[in-house]
C-alpha cells in the first residue's frame, strides 16, 4: 500500500541522514532502492481507491505492494545488525572488530545483494515508468497536519455527544422491560444486523441512572465470536463488584472454572441483577453461562445483541423478549447524516447545491446507523458539488463479496481510501487490538510513535502530532470515543464491522495481522507461508515469543508472565514495553542495551525498584510505573517506585509516574526540561524548597501530583 511506501522512504532517508559511516558499503544500493520507491510511491497514490480491471493489473499492483514489504524487510534487518554493532561495550567492539570483522564484511555483502535483487526486480516491472505515469519526485506530506495539531486545542472536537436518532421510543420500549415490577426472570434479545445500532439503542438503556437504581448489581459483558467461559466469568464479577464500589477479589485472575462458577453463584444468589450480554455469536453460550444466572424470583434481567435472529428467538426456559431493530427512515437517517455532514456549516445544514447529491448518498446507506454515520464524518470535509459527485459516482467500484459487511463495506472502504497517507497505518493499527477493546488514548499515541508512524513537525512533539492523528480519525467517525472527561478524551474504541474490513485490509495490504493462541508462535517462525511477509508489529500475548529479531512492540499487559524475558535485551530496534498488571517482580541491569526504548509501562507489576541501567535508556520518553494500592481511604493509596540510577540522565523524558522520592532526585529534576506529566510519592518536607526550586525549571509541565510520606507531612 501506499502509506507502507511512504513509511518505508523515511526509514531509508533516515539510514542515509544518520548511519553515514555505517552503510558505506551499500550506500548506493540504498539510494537507488530509494529512488525506485518514490516512483512505486507515486503509482501507489493513483492506484489507491480504484478497482483493477483486469488480472493483469491486479497481479501488477500486488507485486509492487510485495516489493515494498521485501524492501522493509532487508532495511529492518539492516538496522538491526547497525543498532547491534552500537550497542555493544568499547571492549566488544574492539573484538568484533579484530576477531568478527569477516563476519561483518559478510553480513553488509549480504544485504548489499539483497537490495540488489529488489532493486533488479522492481526495474523488471514491464514498462514501469509508463504504467507509474509519473517521474521521479519526492512524495509530500499533507499540509493539513498543523491545522489538526493547532485545533486540538478546540476541546469541543473533543466531545463527541451520541447522535441519537430514531432511538428513543425503542429505548423507552426497553426500559419498561426492564423496570415492569415482574419478580420473574426475563432474557431481552435486540437482534438486527451489523451496524444497526443494537449497542448503541442498548447501551443508553443500560447507563439510565433510573434503569441502575432497580437492581443491586449490574455488568455489561462483551462475549465476541471467540470468548472463554472463565474470561467471561472473571468480567462479570469485576463489574458486580466494580458498580458497587466493592474491592475486586484477590486471585480472581488464577481462579478455576469450578471456582467461579461458586463465587458468581453465591454472590447473586439473593440479588436483583442486569447483565447485559453484547454481541452473541452461539446459543451455545447461554448453556455454559445460564447456571450463576438461575435466579428466578428476585426479578433479575438479561438482555443480549446479536445478529442471528435463531438466537433472539431461542427458548431460554425462563420468559424472554426478542425485540427487532429497524433501519431508521429516510428522515431519521437524513437528520443523522445531516449532524455529522454539515456540522461546520452555516446554520448546520446540507448548502442547496448539495441537496440532491447528500439525499442520494444517504439512500445508499439504506438506513443502516454506522453506514449514515460513517459516511457523513467523510463527507464533513468534502465542500465542492465535484468532490461530493467524486464520492458518489466511486461507491460502485468498492463492493465486496463478504455477507456481514454488506450494505455497508463500500461505504467503510471509501472512508478507508479517503483517508490521508498518514492516517492509513494508523487506523489500521487499531484493529489489532482485540475485539470490542476499550483502546485508552495514551497507550495508543505511544504506540503509534513507537511504530514510526508519526510525522515529524517543527515545534510540535510528536505525542501532540499523534493526538491530532486521533481526533482526525474520530471526527471521521472511524473511532468511537467510549470514555472522556471534562470533554477531553480518554478512551475509544473501533466498531466491530470497521475492525473486520481493517483486519482484511490489512492482511491484503500486507501490513500486518492477528493470531489467536499458539497460532502466533507457529506463523511467526514458518518464514515460508502466506503471511511471511507480515510485520511483527502489536503482540497482546499470554506468551512470550521468541525468534522475532526485528521486534519493535511488546505489549503482554494483564498477561500471567512472572519472569523477564531475557532475549528482549538484544532486540536493538525495541521502542515499546508494556509489562503492566503482570507478575514480573525485577528488571535486569541488562535492561540498559535497549537505548532505543520509548516506552516502559511497569505500572501495577511487582517491580518495587528501577535498576541503575534505566538511566542508559537515552530514548526513554514514557516512564510509567505507579501502583495503586486499592485502599482509597487509607492516605497513601499511590505507591511509587524506587530508583538507584540518576533518573536525570534521560532527557527526552516527557512522562513520569510515579517515582519515590530519595537520594537527589528532587534535585535532579530540574535537568529533565521535557517533563510534561510528572508523580511523585514519599514527598517530606524538607524536600520543598528543592523541589520548588526544580519545578519551576519546568516549563512544560502541565501535569504535577505530589503525595507526601505520611500525614504528619505538610508541603
Amino acid at each position: 500500500m501506499e502509506s507502507a511506501a511512504s513509511l518505508l522512504i523515511g526509514k531509508i532517508a533516515a539510514i542515509l541522514e544518520n548511519e553515514a559511516s555505517s552503510i558505506a558499503a551499500v550506500r548506493d544500493e540504498v539510494d537507488e532502492l530509494k529512488l525506485e520507491l518514490i516512483s512505486m510511491k507515486s503509482f501507489l497514490i493513483d492506484a489507491e481507491g480504484k478497482e483493477p480491471q483486469t488480472e493483469g493489473e491486479r497481479t501488477w499492483v500486488t507485486s509492487v505492494r510485495d516489493l515494498t514489504c521485501d524492501a522493509e524487510n532487508v532495511i529492518d534487518e539492516f538496522l538491526y545488525h547497525i543498532y547491534d554493532k552500537q550497542s555493544a561495550t568499547p571492549f566488544a567492539k574492539l573484538l568484533h572488530r579484530t576477531i568478527y570483522f569477516p563476519k561483518n564484511l559478510w553480513h553488509r555483502h549480504r544485504i548489499a545483494k539483497k537490495l540488489q535483487k529488489i532493486t533488479k526486480k522492481i526495474k523488471a516491472i514491464p514498462e514501469r515508468n509508463e504504467r507509474y505515469g509519473v517521474s521521479t519526485i519526492e512524495g509530500t506530506s499533507s499540509d493539513s497536519v498543523p491545522r489538526w495539531v493547532k485545533n486540538k486545542a478546540e476541546s469541543s472536537l473533543y466531545i463527541m455527544e451520541d447522535e441519537l436518532i430514531g432511538i428513543e421510543d425503542k429505548k423507552q420500549t426497553l426500559m419498561g422491560l426492564l423496570m415492569n415490577g415482574k419478580e420473574n426472570e426475563m432474557v431481552v434479545s435486540v437482534v438486527g444486523m451489523g451496524g444497526s445500532g443494537k449497542t448503541t439503542l442498548v447501551a443508553n438503556t443500560f447507563n439510565n441512572e433510573n434503569v441502575k437504581r432497580q437492581f443491586d448489581c449490574y455488568a455489561w459483558i462483551t462475549v465476541s465470536q471467540t470468548y472463554v467461559i472463565e474470561d467471561l466469568f472473571k468480567q462479570m464479577i469485576k463489574k458486580f463488584h466494580q458498580g458497587r464500589k466493592e474491592e475486586v477479589p484477590e486471585h480472581l485472575n488464577s481462579m478455576s472454572y469450578e471456582e467461579l462458577l461458586e463465587m458468581l453463584s453465591t454472590y447473586l444468589k439473593s440479588k436483583r441483577y442486569l447483565v447485559v450480554l453484547d454481541d452473541v455469536w452461539d446459543i451455545k453460550l447461554w448453556q455454559e453461562i445460564r447456571i450463576p444466572l438461575l435466579n428466578r424470583h428476585h426479578g433479575s434481567r438479561i438482555m443480549l445483541t446479536t445478529r442471528k435472529k435463531d438466537i433472539a428467538f431461542y427458548s431460554f426456559e425462563v420468559e424472554s423478549r426478542p425485540f427487532e431493530i429497524e433501519s431508521l427512515e429516510n428522515n431519521e437517517a437524513w437528520e443523522l447524516f445531516s449532524k455529522k455532514a454539515f456540522s461546520s456549516y452555516d446554520n448546520k445544514s446540507c448548502p442547496p447545491e448539495l441537496e440532491s447529491l447528500a439525499w442520494k448518498l444517504v439512500e445508499k446507506c439504506e438506513g443502516l446507523p454506522l453506514a449514515v454515520v460513517t459516511l457523513g464524518g467523510l463527507m464533513s470535509l468534502k465542500r465542492s458539488s465535484s468532490e461530493w459527485r467524486s464520492v458518489y459516482n466511486s461507491l460502485n467500484w468498492h463492493l465486496t463479496n463478504n455477507p456481514m459487511l454488506e450494505p455497508m463495506s463500500s461505504i467503510l472502504l471509501l472512508s478507508f481510501n479517503n483517508l490521508p497517507n498518514r492516517l492509513k497505518p494508523c487506523f489500521l493499527y487499531c484493529a489489532f487490538f482485540p475485539e470490542d477493546y476499550l483502546i485508552k488514548r495514551k497507550r495508543l499515541i505511544r504506540l503509534w510513535i513507537a511504530e514510526g508512524f508519526v510525522e515529524p513537525i517543527d515545534g510540535v512533539t510528536p505525542e501532540e502530532v499523534a493526538e491530532g492523528y486521533l481526533l482526525e480519525l474520530i471526527v471521521r467517525s472511524m473511532l468511537q470515543v467510549e470514555k472522556k472527561d471534562a470533554g477531553r478524551l480518554i478512551a475509544c474504541k473501533m466498531h466491530d464491522l470497521v475492525r473486520e474490513l481493517a483486519l482484511s485490509t490489512s492482511k491484503n495490504e500486507k501490513f500486518g495481522a492477528t493470531y489467536v493462541g499458539r497460532e502466533i508462535v507457529d506463523k511467526a517462525e514458518i518464514r515460508d507461508c502466506q503471511f511471511k511477509q507480515l510485520k511483527e508489529k502489536l503482540i497482546l500475548a499470554q506468551k512470550l515469543p521468541s525468534g522475532f529479531k526485528l521486534l519493535r512492540v511488546l505489549d503482554v499487559q494483564d498477561a500471567p508472565i512472572d519472569r523477564f524475558p531475557d532475549e528482549l535485551v538484544y532486540l536493538s530496534n525495541f521502542r515499546y514495553l508494556n509489562l503492566k498488571r503482570t507478575l514480573i517482580d525485577e528488571l535486569p541491569e541488562s535492561i540498559g542495551r535497549l537505548r532505543n526504548l520509548q516506552t516502559l509501562n511497569i505500572c501495577h507489576s511487582k517491580i518495587k525498584a528501577l535498576p541503575k541501567a534505566i538511566s542508559k535508556l537515552v530514548n526513554l520518553r514514557h516512564l510509567i510505573m505507579y501502583c495503586y494500592t486499592g485502599d482509597w481511604a487509607a492516605f497513601r493509596s499511590l505507591n511509587g517506585t524506587k530508583t538507584a540510577s540518576d533518573l536525570s540522565k534521560l532527557q527526552r523524558l516527557q512522562v513520569l509516574s510515579a517515582v519515590e522520592s530519595e537520594g537527589k532526585f528532587i534535585k535532579g529534576i530540574r535537568n529533565m526540561s521535557q517533563l510534561t506529566s510528572l508523580s511523585i510519592t514519599n514527598v517530606k518536607a524538607s524536600d520543598e524548597m528543592d523541589l520548588c526550586d526544580s519545578l519551576q525549571k519546568l516549563e512544560l509541565l502541565h501535569d504535577l501530583s505530589l503525595m507526601a510520606s505520611d500525614e504528619e507531612e505538610f508541603l
